[in-house]
C-alpha cells in the first residue's frame, strides 16, 4: 500500500513557491499518495488570484495531485496585524480540517514559514498521533530580526520560545544548509533529528523558455546578471559602487538587475545620481521567462548582505543559476560560497565589498569563452548530481517512509 503524505503549506501553486506542485507531483511519481492542504492563492500581492474566491473548502486536482484549499485572511501587507491575521487564519482553518475532515495520512510534511504552520502540525501530531517532518526554509526569529519585520525584543523572544516548542514536538526537521543545522544543534535540537536537503530550482519554469535567448539593452561587452528580489538582504548598493569602479576603469562590462522589490526604485534613482551607464534595470518577468534572460548573460550574480544569518543561507537563485549552466559570481560568505566552490561553478568574493566585486567582474570579463563555458557546465553537472528535484524528492521520500514506520 502506498504511503500517504499530507503536504501542509500555506502557499502553493499557482503562487510562486519553491516546494509546490512540482514537489507534490514528483512524490506521486515516486509512489506516494499525496494530499496538499493549502490556502487560497494570494501571495505575493495579498489579493486572491482570478478564478478563485474564498470559501470554507475547495477541492481540486492539479496534475493528478489532490489539493484541498481552506480559508484564510488574504494579505501580504506591511501591516504586522494583517500579516499575523493571514498566518493565524490559515493555521486555524487547516487545524480544523486536519483534525476533523482529512483522511488520516501516514506522515505530515509541514513547510515553514510561517511558524504558525508548525504550530498546526505539532498539534495534529499531538492530537492525532501522526508523525511530522518539518521543513525550515527561514530561520525564525533570526530572519524577522535581520529584515526588520520584527524589532520588539519581547515579541522576538516569544517567537523563539514557540519555535523551540515546535522543534521538540515534530519527529524530523529538514533544513536547506549545513549552517541551519549547526544553528539548531547549538539551540538544543539533537543532531540526529536534523537532516540537510538542499533546495532545487524551478526546473519546469526555467525549461519553459527552451533555448530562446532574451535581447538585452546596451552595447557589446561582458554581461553580468542579477535576477530576483531587490531588498535590504541583497545589499545591492555595493553592486552600484562596483559598477562605478568598472566604469572609471573603462572595463567593457555591463550589469543587469532583473526584478523588483522594495529597494528597486531607490537603487534606480541612485544609479542615475552616480551617472552609471553600465548598469541596466529590467522589470520583473514571469518565472517562465527568466531562463531567457539568464541564458543571455555571460555570468550570474548572487549577492547578499554581510550578516551571520546569511552565512548559513543559500539563496534559491544559486540553484537556478547552476541549472542554467552559466558561471556564478558569488558575493556571499559561508554555505552558499562553499557550495559554489565545491561545484567549481565560478568565483567567490566577500559580500558588500565593491572593490573585490569589481575586480572579480574584470577577471571574469578577461576569461575566454571556453573557460566561462567550462565553469557553467561544472555548475550544471553539480546541480544535476546533487541538487535536482528528483534527487531532493528522493531524499524526502526516504525520510517520509522512515518516519512513517516509527
Amino acid at each position: 500500500m502506498a504511503t500517504r503524505v499530507l503536504l501542509l503549506t500555506q502557499w502553493f501553486d499557482p503562487e510562486p513557491v519553491p516546494k509546490g506542485l512540482a514537489f507534490a507531483r514528483e512524490l506521486a511519481r515516486q509512489g506516494f499518495e499525496v494530499e496538499v492542504v493549502t490556502g487560497f492563492p494570494n501571495y505575493p500581492g495579498g489579493q486572491v488570484y482570478p478564478g478563485y474566491r474564498i470559501k470554507w473548502l475547495q477541492r481540486e486536482v492539479m496534475d493528478g495531485v489532490q489539493v484541498t484549499r481552506v480559508p484564510l485572511y488574504p494579505s501580504h501587507d506591511r501591516s504586522a496585524l494583517k500579516r499575523v491575521l493571514n498566518y493565524l487564519s490559515f493555521a486555524a482553518s487547516s487545524l480544523v480540517y486536519g483534525l476533523f475532515m482529512a483522511r488520516r495520512p501516514d506522515v505530515i510534511y509541514a513547510y515553514h514559514p510561517p511558524l504558525t504552520v508548525g504550530i498546526t502540525a505539532a498539534l495534529l501530531r499531538l492530537l492525532r498521533r501522526i508523525p511530522v517532518v518539518y521543513d525550515i526554509q527561514d530561520m525564525w526569529p533570526d530572519t524577522l530580526r535581520v529584515t526588520g519585520m520584527l524589532t520588539n525584543t519581547r515579541i522576538l523572544g516569544m517567537v523563539e520560545t514557540v519555535c523551540r516548542w515546535v522543534y521538540r514536538r515534530v519527529d524530523q526537521i529538514v533544513v536547506l544548509s549545513p549552517g541551519f543545522k549547526r544553528l539548531l544543534v547549538e539551540r538544543g535540537v539533537p543532531a540526529a533529528k536534523v537532516e540537510v536537503i538542499y533546495n532545487w530550482a524551478d526546473e519546469a519554469a526555467l525549461a519553459a523558455s527552451g533555448s530562446e535567448v532574451a535581447s538585452l539593452p546596451g552595447g557589446a561587452g561582458f554581461r553580468l546578471m542579477f535576477a530576483g528580489n531587490m531588498g535590504k538582504a541583497q545589499a545591492l548598493d555595493s553592486v552600484l559602487e562596483a559598477a562605478g569602479l568598472l566604469q572609471e576603469r573603462g572595463v567593457r562590462a555591463r550589469i543587469y538587475l532583473l526584478g523588483g522589490g522594495l529597494d528597486a526604485p531607490r537603487l534606480r534613482a541612485r544609479a542615475e545620481e552616480l551617472g552609471l551607464t553600465n548598469i541596466h534595470f529590467l522589470p520583473p518577468v514571469p518565472m517562465s521567462e527568466v531562463g531567457r534572460y539568464l541564458l543571455a548573460s555571460d555570468a550570474l550574480l548572487v549577492h547578499l548582505r554581510k550578516d551571520p544569518l546569511f552565512e548559513i543561507t543559500i539563496p534559491s537563485k544559486t540553484q537556478a543559476y547552476m541549472a542554467m549552466g552559466r558561471p556564478l559570481l558569488l558575493a556571499v560568505a559561508g554555505d552558499a560560497a562553499r557550495l559554489g566552490q565545491e561545484a567549481g561553478a565560478g568565483l567567490v568574493v566577500d559580500p558588500e565589498d565593491p572593490q573585490a566585486l569589481a575586480a572579480a567582474v574584470e577577471a571574469m570579463a578577461a576569461k575566454s569563452r571556453a573557460d566561462l563555458e567550462r565553469m557553467g557546465e561544472q555548475g550544471r553537472s553539480f546541480y544535476q548530481e546533487h541538487l535536482a528535484l528528483a534527487v531532493g524528492a528522493a531524499k524526502f521520500a526516504a525520510l517520509f517512509r522512515q518516519v512513517a514506520k516509527q
